[in-house]
């Protein structure tokens, strides 16, 4: 999962990859989806629910796979979860300048939202 994270761009020095899966194991495993082929996991997400909207993050899809529908199934997957929750509403982020992301979003029908993403960092991963 690590290095397909890594080679999606997604990894950042001051997230530890190994904590963030050792969290959402320990949190919520429900959440935590992997797409397989025959030799490699081939896709990620991890959903979670806070009671008032449902997250995603480390949506990933192994560059030679983009196109063939695997990022569009887990998010479908993830969705379903999420609402087999109870949850009212998805929320995600997408790094600044990431437009293919923000158009493959904008595809499964997410929208932009005049919001300011905020952020307290309570300890670090180092």
């Amino acid at each position: 999962m690590v290095a397909l994270w890594t080679a999606c761009a997604l990894v950042r020095p001051w997230n530890d990859p190994w904590l963030d899966i050792e969290r959402k194991m320990a949190d919520s495993p429900w959440g935590f989806l992997l797409a397989e082929d025959s030799t490699a996991i081939i896709g990620t997400v991890m959903a979670g629910y806070d009671g008032h909207r449902g997250w995603i993050n480390y949506l990933a899809c192994l560059p030679s796979h983009r196109r063939q529908g695997v990022g569009s199934a887990l998010m479908t997957h993830a969705a379903e979860l999420l609402r087999q929750k109870g949850c009212p509403k998805i929320n995600l982020q997408v790094r600044e300048g990431n437009e293919a992301a923000l158009a493959f979003y904008a595809s499964l029908g997410y929208q932009h939202e005049q919001v300011s993403s905020l952020g307290l960092r309570l300890r670090g991963d180092g």
